[in-house]
C-alpha cells in the first residue's frame, strides 16, 4: 500500500495576506484581532507581532488607516454626511470616529471636507495619487 502524505502546510505569509485582504474588503464590518486570528490559524499575540513584522504596522492600525482613507474619500465625495460616513466605515459611534479621524489626518471631518471641496481640482487627479499625497501621516 502507498503512504498516504499530508498536503504541505500552508505558510503563515500566505495567511497573513489573505487576513490583509479580508480587512480590505470587509473593513466597514465589525472586525477584531481575536477573529483575524483564528481566520490566520495562529494565537491573537503571534498574529499581531507578524502582521506587524510583515506590514509595518499592527492590524488594528491598519484596519483604522483603511477605514481612515474610505472615509476621507467619501467625505471629499461630499455625497453623505459626516454622520452616514462614519456608519459606512464601519463606526458605531460619532465621537470616536472623529477622534480617531482628527488623530489620522489632523483636523475634524467637517474641516477636512470643507477643505478639500476648495480644491475640486482633486477630480482630475488620478485617485492613486491622491491617496498616496492624502495618506494619514505616521
Amino acid at each position: 500500500m502507498g503512504r498516504v502524505t499530508a498536503p504541505p502546510a500552508i505558510p503563515l505569509s500566505r495567511h497573513l495576506l489573505r487576513v490583509r485582504d479580508l480587512i480590505d474588503r470587509a473593513f466597514a464590518g465589525p472586525l477584531d484581532v481575536p477573529a483575524l486570528a483564528r481566520s490566520a490559524h495562529v494565537s491573537e499575540d503571534y498574529f499581531s507581532r507578524s502582521f506587524k513584522a510583515a506590514f509595518g504596522e499592527t492590524p488594528h492600525r491598519y484596519l483604522l488607516r483603511r477605514r481612515m482613507e474610505r472615509a476621507k474619500a467619501l467625505l471629499r465625495a461630499g455625497e453623505l454626511s459626516v454622520t452616514e460616513v462614519c456608519l459606512a466605515v464601519g463606526f458605531t459611534s460619532l465621537g470616536s470616529f472623529s477622534t480617531q479621524f482628527r488623530r489620522f489626518v489632523g483636523e475634524n471631518p467637517t474641516s477636512y471636507r470643507a477643505r478639500t471641496h476648495d480644491h475640486e481640482d482633486l477630480a482630475a487627479i488620478p485617485s492613486c495619487l491622491v491617496r498616496r499625497y492624502t495618506r494619514p501621516a505616521g
